[in-house]
């Protein structure tokens, strides 16, 4: 369907929810390096339940070596840094949704290389960011919104 890609993601829970995610979706799951924990932790397993055994999640030593596989591909960065709504956003299957840091987001080099591929999930003034791993749903669920005749084949 689509490709998550966790840029530098430094908690286990979430990245094993969005694991979780993954699989419900038939997405391909790519964690780039440094991670905050070890891809054994116990926290990432438990919380992506019995699924994480099914993801055979892609690791990258870093964004460049993940830039230089895929950076020409279509892809869609979530960030607090932009005015595009998520959902208008054309996705296809095949593209890489990217999702930077619990602490920092993405890196502003990327977010300005790829400022037509941003998206934002609207919040109110109150708000300062989503969970990552909520944020991950929203948009990947879009995608398969979107896409959801070739999403549904899967489904049979």
């Amino acid at each position: 369907m689509v490709n998550i890609v966790l840029v530098e993601p430094k908690i286990a829970p979430n990245t094993g929810t969005i694991g979780r995610l993954c699989v419900n979706v038939g997405a391909k799951l790519h964690l780039v390096e440094p991670l905050g924990f070890e891809i054994t932790d116990t926290r990432l397993k438990r919380a992506g339940l019995d699924y994480w055994h099914k993801l055979d999640p892609t690791i990258w030593p870093s964004l460049e070596d993940f830039l230089k596989a895929h950076g020409h591909e279509r892809l869609w960065l979530a960030t607090t840094k932009t005015d595009r709504p998520w959902f208008q956003a054309d996705y296809r299957p095949g593209d890489w949704l990217l999702f930077g840091s619990e602490t920092s987001g993405l890196p502003e080099a990327l977010l300005a290389r790829y400022r037509d591929r941003t998206v934002t999930i609207p919040m109110t003034p109150e708000g300062r960011s989503l969970n990552i791993s909520i944020a991950a749903g929203i948009v990947t669920y879009e995608a398969v919104r979107q896409n959801y005749e070739t999403f549904s084949k899967d489904l049979m």
